[in-house]
């Protein structure tokens, strides 16, 4: 099989990443519920990933990286856990569902209200618009790194600064940039980073987590054992204990670990390369088929990440994809992507779009079969 789903999980992972939840699995006993050996050593293996998540991200304490299964549980802690009465808040076309549900849901349980960047029909989106939403009780500016539909990637340090300007706190959802382009927290301003660990960032399912900026509260959004000041009758106050209530996923983090050695024993820097140059590659060569639109900017030097989002004539997106998989062996996306606002934004609610999204592991034989397979369903009567 050809896999080009990567913006959805990444199928081909390091081989570390498999022997560590391996033996994980067999030597790990659970972090701080104990003072033997097993657990002790889940303990320490897991603060050193926190310490190697805070490197790559740019965030100053390994103790306020807090786990969770996903960027949605991230992002649900993020946006529930900050949000008051009465708040408004600023986000943008472009969000997932991960980050648009929750905040559907503070509006109609907090009266939260809600404003949006729009995007053109490229999906480019309007970057003067974030200042001209602000108003007294805007409480926060809540978007996505990048688009996970059309790779667009959004300015992060000028919305950073932006916020810092007003006084706002600024979530940021990496969902689809964490373990592809640099990220640093200091740098872009960056409140609250959530991400996950199954995309770019090459480790397992059921990872993920937040990086938070000294000085945020965020309230738990689940609480419960933590085995520590277990006497207390509410969740302890303490980063991380204070959002990790209940058993860690540790062998799925001694994963990511081993992916996090990965990334920095290759470079972020050429990983961003090779992805960038596959994408290059696969949106030169179907970019002037007949009857194939492609979505958003492809200039080589504009920023965005490695997917291609596009349309063969008026066909069916779903049924596009079902070719490609049953009759080529490709794998892609299609249908909505979870991003309906920028689907309306683009015009293609009823069709949907075939993204193809690429990964270090990607071959540039893969990229060509690929192209081929577009060019031979396009030609289709």
């Amino acid at each position: 099989m050809i896999y080009l789903d990567n913006a959805a999980t990444t199928l081909h992972k390091p081989p570390a990443v498999i022997d560590a939840v391996v033996k994980a699995m067999t030597t790990m006993g659970n972090a701080s519920r104990g003072v033997h050996g097993s657990a002790l050593e889940a303990s320490r293996a897991i603060y050193e990933t926190r310490r190697k998540l805070a490197t790559l991200f740019g965030c100053k304490r390994a103790d306020h990286v807090v786990f969770t299964c996903n960027s949605t549980e991230a992002l649900n802690i993020a946006i529930c856990g900050t949000l008051n009465q009465g708040d408004h808040v600023i986000t943008t076309d472009m969000e997932h569902n991960s980050v648009l549900r929750p905040l559907y849901r503070m509006e109609a349980e907090r009266n939260v209200a809600l404003d949006f960047v729009t995007t053109n029909k490229n999906g480019l989106p309007d970057m003067d618009a974030f200042e001209k939403l602000i108003r007294p009780e805007t409480k926060a500016i809540v978007c996505t790194h990048a688009s996970n539909l059309t790779g667009e990637i959004i300015d992060i340090a000028r919305v950073g600064a932006l916020a810092k300007k007003h006084g706002l706190l600024f979530i940021v959802d990496a969902s689809q940039t964490a373990g592809c382009i640099p990220i640093d927290m200091e740098a872009m301003g960056i409140d609250i980073l959530c991400f996950t660990g199954h995309k770019g960032l090459m480790g397992p399912q059921g990872t993920g987590g937040l990086c938070i900026r000294q000085g945020i509260e965020i309230r738990p959004f689940k609480v419960g054992g933590s085995g520590v000041q277990s006497y207390l009758k509410e969740q302890p106050k303490e980063y991380p204990t204070r959002l990790e209530a209940g058993t860690l996923n540790s062998h799925g983090i001694m994963g990511l670990s081993a992916a996090l050695d990965f990334i920095e024993e290759t470079g972020l820097e050429n990983i961003e390369a090779r992805e960038r140059m596959l994408m290059q590659r696969f949106y030169q060569g179907v970019a002037n088929i007949p009857s194939v639109v492609t979505y958003g900017n492809f200039n080589p030097d504009h920023p965005r990440t490695a997917v291609v989002a596009l349309n063969i004539r008026d066909y069916d997106s779903g049924e596009v994809a079902d070719e490609l998989s049953e009759g080529y062996d490709i794998a892609v996306r299609a249908g909505a992507h979870c991003a309906p606002r920028m689907h309306r934004a683009l015009g293609t609610s009823e069709q949907g779009a075939v993204r193809f999204s690429f990964s270090w592991y990607t071959t540039e034989a893969e990229v060509d079969a690929a192209i081929e397979a577009v060019a031979e369903i396009a030609a289709e009567e």
